[in-house]
């Protein structure tokens, strides 16, 4: 009995102990380090986030809407910071018993892997039945273990397994991986366009959905369409990406550094990307207050957001539409009979401030489905685009003849057939020629016989020797032109504010016989966009100035009443680049001689006289080799039809390049049909603006140094 009382005295004695050591124990926890762990279990943390706001919208130069943004009801998420699938899996399904994400498009946008994944989130147990003790022993030290783990489980799942879903499974995916998509904290939208029925039913069911809301949301739209419902202007005013696209994969870093989040949407092309910076809004900063496990506890917001600035375009909407329109008809009615004709641009601008009013460009292309033809906008093939031009380049040749000293002004050459030795015979359109004739009547009939000539005294040799050799300089000649050629624009960057110009095909090529720098006289050598024979035109047309194109024409705050313009922030100046090295005497002869083209009833540009609007231009024919998009027999020679000119002649207003090119013949005027009617529709506005008192000033060109730049 005393050895048991022994025993048993020391049994409560150790227990005594034991809960003395606890209560000791609990005493510290309490008394020293009580006020940390209260601290801990307080702990808030702040964490800001910023949310985009619209973009501003995008007007044209009479403030008329063209692109903005329309307005959508949404669903979205916020995810909290540390919240575990299973929960957010939970709040899916029941998000899936309100709205309907069951589309095909929201089916079949569903990736393997995200089945693959929604399969081991519904199968945890069979999931880990995939892994066996052999795959772990041999990974057991591996420093990747838990990825190499998680992709040998992906590897096993079969394709009965990722197929076994319901139709309803799939849509509780769909609304779940939209769930998960995107930054903690940061709202993500699960569904947009939702039905009324569907915003009120989440919106009386936000208590029982924790992180959804419901919003407005918005999506970029074009007013203006034409009869077909295509949009005016939609490859020059580009696209925005959307808020699943996000930020350009290989634009990230820049993005990043700069703000954004990864799902913004931003410009991904030509206008909405050039003014990316004007048009992107400034996003609302929130402060979320959260507890330990990432909860939001409040939010405040700290900055208010603002939509983006509004741009202002030089372009004249009314004046675009009808330019469309007017392209469309008379091209589908030349492409009768002509199998390779599929497209054709006009390009009108200020002279003087170099300002874009239209910019048009159409292409007829076939549907190898249905066999059905459509009208695509191919606006942007005005500076992406390059064609022999033809004769339209003539004033630019006779300027440097002049300029070279190769000719003077009412030099007379005789227009004749001309034959080298070892080369065909090379003639004007008049195949018995003009005989003697000066730079005006040369220009005014469209000599190629003038032109060859003054390149051939320009080269070196004055004197033409019927079946001679060409004994001129061909370095040296094309060098001179494609000089003086540029200070008009051609062969070189316009400076339009839009990425992708071209400059064309053959600058800084030498011609591999002495006869390709004649051809380039007539404009059968180098290649141009419409846009550089229209800035070229311009040069001539404003007495020598070389003025940048641009399509924007001012930024705007933006205004919150509709059809308000707010105020000016920027506004875009005349730009000269450079002033060509010409006597304006000279420039003088080329107008006149411009003026007689389309004036004089012996002029090549006769047909589109008009006394009331006062036209001067340049026709061009040029036979070129066709590279275009149809099947056909290698070296298929095409011709290419242009027209450059402006308005009204003794004070221009406009200037309009027109470019139709591979027609099967030559003698198409449908150049002068579209360019007719685009004079037209610019004077008929004007006189109804007039009347309704909305009229557009010209300004004069800024020469001063700080507005000029002479290098190319």
């Amino acid at each position: 009995m005393t050895f048991v009382s022994f025993r048993m005295n020391i049994l409560f004695f150790s227990v005594f102990l034991l809960f003395s050591l606890l209560i000791f124990r609990l005493g510290i926890v309490q008394i020293i380090y009580g006020d940390d762990y209260k601290r801990e279990i307080d702990r808030k943390e702040n964490v800001t986030i910023n949310t985009s706001m619209p973009r501003g919208n995008i007007m044209d130069r009479n403030g008329m809407l063209i692109v903005g943004n329309k307005p959508s009801n949404a669903i979205t998420y916020t995810r909290p910071q540390n919240i575990k699938a299973e929960e957010v899996l939970k709040i899916a399904e029941k998000l899936a018993t309100i709205i309907h994400k069951d589309s095909k498009e929201d089916l079949k946008a569903i990736p393997e892997i995200d089945k693959k994944d929604f399969w081991i989130l519904k199968h945890p147990t069979e999931a880990e039945a995939k892994i066996t003790d052999t795959d772990r022993e041999k990974l057991k030290n591996d420093k990747d273990y838990d990825t190499k783990m998680y992709h040998l489980t992906l590897d096993r799942i079969t394709s009965k397994e990722i197929n076994s879903f319901s139709k309803k499974e799939l849509e509780i995916l769909a609304i779940y991986r939209e769930m998960i998509t995107g930054y903690p904290l940061s709202p993500q939208i699960i569904k947009k366009n939702v039905s009324p029925k569907e915003f009120a039913m989440v919106s009386e069911n936000l208590d029982s959905l924790a992180g959804v809301d419901t919003t407005t949301d918005w999506d970029r739209y074009n007013l203006y369409k034409d009869k077909e419902g295509n949009e005016i202007l939609a490859s020059v005013i580009g696209k925005v990406s959307s808020s699943k696209e996000g930020l350009p994969k290989d634009s990230v870093d820049y993005y990043l550094a700069r703000g954004y989040s990864r799902n913004d949407r931003v410009g991904k092309s030509y206008i909405e990307y050039q003014y990316e910076e004007v048009l992107q809004g400034q996003k609302e900063k929130v402060k979320n207050v959260t507890d330990k496990n990432g909860k939001v506890l409040e939010s405040q917001v700290i900055r208010e957001g603002k939509r983006g600035d509004d741009l202002v375009l030089s372009i004249d909407i009314e004046l675009q539409r009808k330019v469309e329109t007017i392209i469309k008809e008379k091209l589908s009615k030349a492409r009768l009979g002509q199998p390779y004709l599929d497209r054709a641009f006009v390009t009108v601008m200020n002279p003087y401030t170099g300002e874009i009013l239209s910019m048009a460009g159409k292409q007829f292309e076939q549907n190898s489905t249905s066999g059905k033809t459509n009208v695509n906008d191919f606006a942007l093939g005005n500076l992406t685009t390059s064609y022999e031009m033809g004769s339209v380049v003539k004033g630019a040749t006779v300027l440097t003849g002049y300029q070279s000293g190769a000719i003077t002004p009412g030099e007379i050459l005789n227009d004749r057939p001309v034959k080298f030795l070892g080369t065909k015979v090379k003639k004007s359109w008049n195949t018995t020629g003009f005989g003697p004739i000066n730079d005006l009547y040369a220009l005014k009939r469209s000599s190629n016989v003038y032109m060859f000539l003054t390149a051939m005294k320009l080269g070196g040799q004055q004197t033409y020797i019927p079946n001679g050799r060409l004994s001129i300089d061909k370095v040296a000649a094309i060098e001179t032109f494609r000089k003086n050629f540029s200070q008009f624009g051609l062969g070189v960057k316009t400076g339009i504010d839009l990425p992708g110009e071209q400059i064309g095909y053959g600058s800084g090529q030498i011609p591999p016989e002495a006869g390709k720098v004649l051809d380039y006289a007539i404009g059968q050598y180098d290649t141009y966009t419409p846009l550089q024979i229209v800035q070229y035109i311009s040069t001539i047309a404003n007495g020598g100035y070389r003025i940048q194109p641009h399509i924007a024409k001012e930024v705007r705050e933006p205004s919150n009443q509709a059809n308000e313009l707010g105020p000016i922030i920027q506004e875009i100046q005349p730009k000269v680049l450079n002033k060509i090295e010409m006597k304006s005497e000279w420039l003088k002869r080329v107008q006149e001689g411009f003026k007689q083209v389309v004036n004089d009833p012996l002029g090549t540009g006769y047909g589109i006289k008009n006394k009331q609007y006062k036209i001067a231009g340049k026709t061009g024919t040029a036979q070129a080799l066709y590279n275009g998009p149809i099947s056909h027999s290698p070296g298929l020679m095409l011709w290419n039809i242009t027209f450059g000119g402006y308005a009204p002649y003794d004070h221009p207003e406009i200037a309009v390049s027109v470019v139709v090119p591979w027609l099967t013949t030559d003698q198409s005027h449908v150049n002068l049909e579209i360019a007719n009617e685009v004079f037209e529709a610019y004077f008929e506005l004007k006189q109804k603006r007039a009347k309704e008192n909305l009229t557009i000033s010209t300004p004069k060109i800024n020469t001063s140094k700080s507005e000029t730049n002479n290098d190319e």
